[in-house]
């Protein structure tokens, strides 16, 4: 493996949206550094079943609906 091409990987601390916060390994930052989430597992609609909206705007769902909305479905 060639040497020095890795980035440095160093203890971060990361604050999550509910103020929780933990320290880790990574990349990011320099050592010591704090990342705040603006989004996390706690607020996130995808993992707290919150209101999800599709909106299509003219593609794909629009041109089936259209194509097909007669038909009954």
């Amino acid at each position: 493996m060639k040497a020095n091409i890795h980035p440095d990987y160093h203890m971060i601390n990361v604050v999550m949206t509910d103020g929780t916060q933990y320290t880790t390994r990574s990349t990011w930052g320099k050592e010591g550094d704090t990342l705040n989430l603006d989004i996390d597992p706690i607020s996130h609609p995808a993992w707290t079943g919150g209101s999800q909206t599709f909106v299509d705007r003219g593609g794909r769902v629009s041109k089936f609906k259209n194509r097909f909305g007669g038909l009954g479905f």
